[in-house]
Order: C-alpha cells, then sequence, then structure tokens
C-alpha cells in the first residue's frame, strides 16, 4: 500500500499547473461511444479514475491512445455492451456507459458502481431519465440490463435533485433521441457545461448550457470532434486551501475559468483570506495570522454546500482542515451527503478542536496545534484535507492509503514537494 510521509508544519511557497477537470474528462470517455468517430481531447488529468475509465473503454473494444495529456478514442468497432462487475466497483462513473451504449447499440449491461464512500449516491435520476427515454430496465443477478427496441423518443425530464451525474447520462443519452428533450431542475456545474460543449462540437443540439434547463435536440448521429478540458477547480480550491492553512504564497497557472471561483473567493473571505482571479492565474498570499470573520452581530458563521453555483460538497473536506488553523469559531454544514465529514475524527486525532454534531454538521474552534499522527485516507476529499492538516501539524504523520487521494490529483507529491511540502511517498 502506498503511503505519504509528511513532516510539518510546512510553509507553502511556489508555482503550480493545474490539471485539467477531472470530473469533466470522466463523462467525456462514456460520450466518446456515442459515435464511431475519433475524439480527441486535450488536457485529460494522467489520474486513476481516468485511467479506469479508459480500460473500460478498452474492453468495450474501442481504441484508445493517451500521451501528454491528450487522449485519442476511436469506438468504430466496439464489440461489447458489458461491463464487469469488477470495472463498475473501480469507479462511480462506470454507469455513465449506460445511456450510450443502450443509444448507439441497443442495449447495455452494467453492475452497481463504486467510487467514493461518502453516503447515499442515488440512482433514481438515471433510472427514471432513462426510462422517460425510451430505455428499458431490468435487474438480472444483481447487474442492471438496459435495453431498447427502437430509437429513443424525448422526453420532458423532472429531476427532484439536481444531480451532476444524472445531467450528464441523460444529456449524452437525448442527443441521439427523436424530438426535443427538456431537462428541468438540471445540475449546472462548470464539468456539466464542458460536456455539452464537447457534445454540440459533436453535432448535437444543446442549449441553455450553465442553466438548469437544458433544451436538447435530437440528432441522428454524432461525428467526431476536438476538445480542450479546462483546469480543474476543484484542484486549485485545493491547494488554495493548503496555502490558506500553511501559510505562505502560491501562484497557480492553467486553463483557469475565472467565474468558477468566485464562491470560493467569498468563503475564503469568511477565514479574512482574499485571492487574485485573472483569466488562467490565480494567486493567495497568507502571511497573517487566520482569523474568522463573524456575521453581522458577532454570529457564528455558517460555511455550507448546495447546487452550482453553491458551494460545492467537494471543496467542503479541505475547508474543514483550513478553519482548525483560524481564530474563532465556524460552522460547516453539509447537506448533500450524510458522510461527507465523518473523517472529522482523524483531525481530532490530531489534536483539532471540533464537535461532530451530527452526520451533516461539525463545528471548528482554532487555531488548534496539530500534531503528527498516522491516518487512513477514507475518500479522494477528505485524503487531501488529512494531507493539508499533515502539513500545518508538528512532527510526522503518515498518510495511509494515499491511491485513494491520486484518483483525483494529478502529480499529488511532485507538486507538493514544489510548494515546499517535506513529503515522500512510502510503501506499507
Amino acid at each position: 500500500m502506498k503511503c505519504l510521509r509528511i513532516r510539518g508544519p510546512n510553509e507553502i511557497s511556489g508555482q503550480i499547473t493545474i490539471s485539467g477537470n477531472k470530473n469533466a474528462a470522466l463523462p467525456m470517455l462514456a460520450a466518446a461511444l456515442l459515435t464511431q468517430d475519433e475524439i480527441l481531447l486535450h488536457n485529460v488529468p494522467d489520474i486513476l479514475d481516468v485511467r479506469n475509465m479508459m480500460t473500460i473503454v478498452q474492453t468495450l473494444g474501442a481504441e484508445v491512445e493517451f500521451s501528454q495529456n491528450t487522449l485519442k478514442i476511436c469506438a468504430r468497432n466496439l464489440h461489447s455492451t458489458c461491463i464487469s462487475r469488477d470495472l463498475c466497483d473501480k469507479i462511480r462513473t462506470s454507469f455513465l456507459f449506460a445511456g450510450p451504449l443502450t443509444a448507439r447499440l441497443g442495449e447495455a449491461e452494467v453492475f452497481p458502481p463504486g467510487g467514493d464512500v461518502i453516503g447515499r449516491r442515488r440512482l433514481d435520476g438515471h433510472f427514471y431519465g432513462l426510462q422517460k427515454l425510451g430505455i428499458r430496465l431490468d435487474l438480472d443477478g444483481g447487474s442492471y440490463r438496459f435495453t431498447r427496441s427502437k430509437r429513443l423518443v424525448a422526453s420532458e425530464i423532472f429531476l427532484d435533485e439536481a444531480s451532476v451525474t444524472a445531467t450528464e447520462h441523460l444529456m449524452m443519452t437525448a442527443a441521439l433521441a427523436s424530438g426535443t428533450t427538456l431537462i428541468r431542475n438540471a445540475a449546472c456545474e462548470p464539468h456539466v457545461a464542458q460536456l455539452a460543449m464537447l457534445l454540440n462540437a459533436m453535432g448535437a443540439n444543446i442549449t441553455g448550457i450553465e442553466t438548469n434547463l437544458l433544451r436538447i435536440e435530437g440528432v441522428e448521429q454524432l461525428h467526431g470532434a476536438e476538445f480542450t478540458i479546462s483546469g480543474d477547480h476543484i484542484e486549485a480550491a485545493s491547494y488554495l486551501s493548503l496555502c490558506a492553512a500553511c501559510g505562505g504564497n502560491l501562484e497557480i497557472f492553467g486553463k483557469i475559468v475565472p467565474h468558477n471561483y468566485w464562491m470560493l473567493r467569498r468563503t475564503l473571505e469568511r477565514f479574512g483570506v482574499s485571492i487574485t482571479l485573472k483569466p488562467d492565474y490565480i494567486s493567495i498570499k497568507r502571511e497573517q495570522p487566520l482569523r474568522v470573520v463573524p456575521d453581522f452581530g458577532n454570529v457564528i458563521p455558517v460555511i455550507s454546500d448546495g447546487p452550482w453555483p453553491q458551494f460545492p460538497s467537494d471543496m467542503m473536506s479541505c475547508l474543514i482542515a483550513v478553519a482548525t488553523q483560524a481564530q474563532g469559531t465556524v460552522l460547516f454544514f453539509e447537506k448533500m451527503f450524510e458522510s461527507r465529514i465523518y473523517f472529522v475524527d482523524k483531525l481530532i486525532a490530531m489534536g483539532a478542536n471540533a464537535i461532530v454534531c451530527d452526520p451533516h454538521r461539525v463545528l471548528i474552534a482554532g487555531p488548534s496545534q496539530l500534531h503528527g499522527s498516522e491516518i487512513p485516507s477514507p475518500d479522494i476529499r477528505a485524503g487531501m484535507a488529512l494531507i493539508i492538516a499533515a502539513c500545518c501539524a508538528k512532527g510526522e504523520s503518515l498518510l495511509k492509503n494515499v491511491g485513494m487521494v491520486y484518483r483525483g490529483y494529478s502529480g499529488l507529491l511532485t507538486k507538493l514537494q514544489t510548494l515546499g511540502c517535506d513529503a515522500t511517498e512510502v510503501e506499507q
């Protein structure tokens, strides 16, 4: 098992370039199966989740080339519509192949998807929407079997929750349906918008991008396309959190869309930290001690997540780690996943002053002098938060199962070392 040995405390200083958006790249691999022509993607992050999706694409019969963050996929000669239980268990977005395979080849068989264990992650929106488009679902020995007898038919779909993956799945599938599909209460995160842009480049007709009402005019077929993925705003937020917690100066370069970070700017302002936002550039300078800025009337502030453009759930864990180093008290309210904040027990073991109120809320009072500890990585974002904590802590920490974090952060160790973190990879 790969682990990270981190000796702290570390001050952060330097420059990094963020990788392409993980959550945009993964559904794009599924979308590539909608056409027999070549799809060329640039700025694809070289992470384990992408590699697992590539393996699935190859097992289905597609040709794949990946070099220097450029990915070529040609699904002209697909020979299978079944994804094994083992492959599905490795990554949650394996489920996104169901709709494209059924739309193009008439059937698909997948198993319940794996991924991070952060609470119940419903598939009801997927099932409901696919059935509205004319796809039949059967449960067969633990697997989900999807079939269609004729061309898919457009429909009006209302999602009872603004699910990112359900929106992506239904948008991809509806691109080949006959007629006009409306998806109401659609997710509008940056990675959803990028997938829609790729589909349009492939010949789809999708409007309402970056809104919660998507209109998809179905087409007979899609063609090849070339697309460059934008930078990963969650990765950038993670390194900004690292600098905010540890102190220092950080510059981030890459294909950055400034408006994707406004909610992060507002959240960091609650700790007295400001960031500079420009196209393809973000900087942060933290030279003074962190201090929680109370709400009007000296009220304890609340940081809560929600659907875009609210504060994303994926950023919650790292900001909790930041709060342990700030003077004052702040309440975090995780509304979307009931197991997201369970990792706080690990922070408490490191010396954090925290009260877990219930599965969705945690109160952090700081600053706390954290100390080195041996800590497991329960999921991608919690793992990164614990890395931040270890970089603040006095002494040596061992982050176990760092492979979990590698699933979402390309070149993690190199970037940490570049910024001055005393981190090495060890086997245990």
